[in-house]
């Protein structure tokens, strides 16, 4: 096989994946705090043919060496933990992270899950759930059936007013926590992350201390996806396809050519 065929094809393979991960993140522009994934490429090995300083005669060496590339592919996606924008919704259950953290969920298998997607409902128990799963938030905070109004303060206090008091009753503390790594994280859909030995243990603390970000009350992260950027590279890519594409075509005229003329 003529090595331009295969290094084409290590190019399509890779202009595929980066395509992949380009429209999930297009899929996602409007996935309340969803983070974007960039395509991560690496050259493969190269064949030796002359080593690099290399003796030419008894008395030189080589300035360059030969080296033939192999290709290229995608070893990695990097999620961009960076802040979204902010929509206010004015929902009493919706929160914001602003900085550092995300919230704890409780998935059905016992393990913590973390997200940044901030859209909570009550379950028929009155606790706060992730809105879609309906997962419990960690730690679990139960809101009486008499509540009037829930508030929730930037440090993560959670306190609701009910009939008959003229004072607000505190049911709980919502905690966040932050890892070192972030881009470590494992999605795992559902807008939830798990965590990895990449990515450290979970720091968990009080919203607003110790670097982490602070809760915005009837706020929602919108996804840090730019979709014009998005395009920008969709169009780079498809390039890149339509090139090794290109290159196959050219080797297989050159080889058919070759083939007509023996």
């Amino acid at each position: 096989m003529h090595p331009a065929l295969w290094i084409s094809k290590t190019g399509l393979d890779a202009a595929q994946t980066d395509v992949a991960v380009v429209s999930n993140n297009l899929a996602n522009a409007s996935t309340v705090g969803f983070k974007k994934d960039r395509a991560v490429f690496e050259d493969l090995l190269y064949q030796n043919i002359n080593q690099p300083g290399g003796r030419s005669s008894a008395d030189t060496e080589r300035p360059s060496g030969l080296m033939l590339g192999a290709g290229s592919k995608v070893v990695a996606t990097q999620k961009a933990h960076t802040q979204g924008n902010l929509l206010t919704t004015e929902n009493s259950l919706d929160m914001s992270i602003q900085g550092k953290g995300y919230f704890e969920i409780l998935q059905p298998d016992g393990s913590i899950a973390y997200t940044r997607n901030g859209q909570f409902a009550l379950n028929d128990q009155g606790q706060i759930v992730t809105s879609g799963a309906g997962y419990l938030l960690q730690p679990e905070i139960t809101v009486p059936e008499d509540a009037q109004q829930i508030s929730i303060s930037q440090d993560g206090e959670v306190s609701v007013t009910t009939r008959g008091q003229a004072e607000n009753q505190v049911l709980g503390q919502i905690n966040i926590s932050d890892f070192i790594n972030p881009t470590g994280l494992q999605p795992t859909g559902q807008n939830l992350f798990v965590e990895t030995a990449s990515s450290g243990a979970p720091i968990q603390g009080i919203p607003g201390l110790q670097g982490l970000g602070s809760l915005s009350q009837g706020t929602l992260e919108t996804s840090n996806v730019n979709v014009t950027e998005e395009l920008v590279n969709l169009i780079e890519s498809q390039r890149l396809y339509e090139m090794n594409s290109k290159v196959i075509s050219s080797v297989d005229q050159m080889l058919g050519q070759v083939i007509q003329q023996l």
